[in-house]
C-alpha cells in the first residue's frame, strides 16, 4: 500500500529523531510490503533562515496534499527574538488550523522496564500508569483575539479564550469514543468554578454523557487534576481538556514515564489525515551529538500507522520492538540507569528497526 509522508524534521534534534523514525518505518514498510513515500519541507527556525517565514505556502499545500505529516520539533534560542508573527512555533499553529488537526491524543505510558525512571515511588505507581490525554487543538486561548496596548496609563495585554459549543462537542465525541474503546472511564478537566469558557464546557460535556452511558464520567478541575496526576495517576484512563490545559498537562503526565522522550502524540482531523510528533521539543543543548531519544518519534510513527494508515499490525510491531529494545537493556542517555546499555540515538533507531519481523 503506498502512502505519501510529508516530513517537517523541524529545528535542533528534529532532523536527528525523525531520521530513526523513517528508518523504522522503512523497515516496515520492507517487511509488509507497503512503500512510504515521503517529501520533506522545511518548518520552524530552519524555513524562516531560508525563507523568511515558519513555513511557505507551497510546504502547506504539500502538508494538505499528503496522506499524513510526520514532525520533529522546532524552535531554539536563536529564534526567540523573531517578530511574533514569524517565530518557529507559528508554524505549528499554522498547520493545525489548516489541516483542521482539532484533537490531539497524547498518551502516558510507564514502561515496567523503567519504573525506576519515573520520579514517582513505586508504592505511587502501583499497578502501572496507562493514560490517554485528549487536547482540543484548534480553539481556546492560543487562538483567541490578542492585545497589546495602553490602558490607563500603563502597559496592558490581552488573550482571548473562545470556545463555541461545535468545537466542544466535537472533541467531546472523540474522547468519550476513545474512552470505549480502552477502560471506559473518562474525566473532563475545566475551570467551571471561575471560567465561562468551562462552564460552556461542562454543560456541553454532561449533554454528551448521556449518549454514552457505558462511560464512566466524571469533571476534574484543572488544578486538582495536575495534583491527582502526582499524588494518583493510575485513577486515570482518558482525560479530555481544552488546549491551553492540555498543553500543560500532558507535559506534566509526560515526566511520570521518566522521560519527555518517551512521549508520541497525535493531531486528528475529521478525516485520517493526521500530524505526528513527539511532544518534546527542538533541545538545541545537545542538538547534533547524536544522543536525543529516537523512541518518542518512532511511537508517534506508530500512532501514525495506527490512525491514518488502519495498519493496526504494523502498528502494534513497532510498539512491541521498542518494549523488546527496553527488554534487553538498551537505553539513551535520558532514561539511562546502573546496569543498562546505554546507546546513541541512531544506534537505538537501528536497533528497533532490527527487532521488526
Amino acid at each position: 500500500m503506498d502512502k505519501r509522508i510529508t516530513v517537517l524534521a523541524g529545528d535542533g534534534i528534529g532532523p536527528e529523531i525523525i531520521r530513526e523514525a523513517v528508518k523504522v518505518l522503512d523497515r516496515v514498510a520492507a517487511v509488509y510490503g507497503h512503500s512510504f513515500d515521503y517529501t520533506y519541507v522545511d518548518i520552524g527556525g530552519c524555513s524562516i533562515d531560508k525563507y523568511g517565514v515558519p513555513i511557505t505556502d507551497e510546504g502547506m499545500q504539500t502538508c494538505l496534499q499528503a496522506d499524513s505529516v510526520l514532525l520533529g520539533a522546532v524552535g531554539g534560542p536563536k529564534w526567540d527574538n523573531c517578530p511574533p508573527q514569524i517565530r518557529p512555533e507559528k508554524a505549528l499553529l499554522a498547520v493545525r488550523k489548516t489541516l483542521g488537526l482539532f484533537a490531539n491524543l497524547r498518551p502516558t505510558k510507564l514502561f515496567p522496564q523503567l519504573a525506576e525512571a519515573s520520579p514517582l515511588k513505586a508504592s505511587v505507581i502501583g499497578g502501572g500508569i496507562d493514560l490517554l490525554i485528549v487536547r482540543e487543538l484548534t480553539g481556546g486561548v492560543y487562538f483567541g483575539k490578542r492585545f497589546t496596548g495602553e490602558e490607563d496609563g500603563e502597559v496592558a495585554a490581552h488573550d482571548d479564550m473562545t470556545y463555541r459549543e461545535s468545537e466542544i462537542r466535537r472533541i467531546g465525541r472523540v474522547a468519550f469514543e476513545t474512552a470505549r474503546l480502552r477502560r471506559g472511564k473518562l474525566a473532563s478537566v475545566d475551570k467551571a468554578n471561575v471560567l465561562d469558557t468551562s462552564r460552556l464546557w461542562r454543560r456541553i460535556m454532561h449533554e454528551l454523557s448521556e449518549e454514552y452511558p457505558d462511560v464512566a464520567y466524571s469533571d476534574i478541575l484543572v488544578d486538582n487534576t495536575a495534583m491527582q496526576l502526582i499524588r494518583n495517576p493510575a485513577q486515570f484512563d482518558v482525560i479530555v481538556t481544552e488546549n491551553m490545559f492540555g498543553d500543560i498537562l500532558s507535559d506534566e503526565a509526560s515526566m511520570l514515564t521518566g522521560s519527555i522522550g518517551m512521549m508520541p502524540s497525535a493531531s486528528l482531523s475529521d478525516g485520517t489525515l493526521g500530524m505526528y510528533e513527539p511532544i518534546h521539543g527542538s533541545a538545541p543543548d545537545i542538538a547534533g551529538m547524536n544522543i536525543a531519544n529516537p523512541l518518542g518519534t518512532i511511537l508517534s510513527a506508530a500512532m501514525m500507522l495506527r490512525y491514518s494508515f488502519a495498519m493496526a499490525k504494523e502498528a502494534d510491531s513497532i510498539e512491541q520492538a521498542v518494549n523488546t529494545v527496553l527488554d534487553e537493556g538498551y537505553r539513551t542517555g535520558d532514561i539511562w540507569a546502573e546496569g543498562t546499555k546505554k546507546v546513541l540515538c541512531s544506534e537505538m533507531g537501528s536497533l528497533v528497526a532490527g527487532k521488526i519481523g
